[in-house]
């Protein structure tokens, strides 16, 4: 098996467009909760929505594709890094700013 299915990665992304207001955190959850990545979504006050989440590549581009599937949800820009692995983390939350 490869790595792309079984090597857990942690990413932090921003997204930019039509993503306040529009459901994309109740979307983000509902579908990292789904394919079990764990991490966390939150508005940010510049207009953005920034996540950090964690799974196998995988999980996160099913996420993803999950998300840009809302309606309403236009994804204009999403700026993406790695970032190291949170051990000990159980599930996908919402947070505030």
């Amino acid at each position: 098996m490869s790595d792309y299915n079984t090597k857990i990665i942690r990413k932090y992304i921003k997204f930019r467009g039509f993503v306040q207001g529009v459901g994309f955190r109740y979307r983000a959850e509902h579908a990292a909760n789904r394919v079990g990545a764990t991490g966390w979504v939150r508005n940010d006050p510049d207009g953005a929505v920034s996540m950090e989440i964690q799974g196998t590549e995988e999980q996160i581009d099913n996420v993803i594709i999950m998300i840009e599937r809302g309606s309403y949800i236009n994804i204009e820009s999403m700026n993406a890094k790695m970032i190291d692995v949170v051990n000990d983390e159980r599930n996908f939350r919402t947070r505030r700013y």
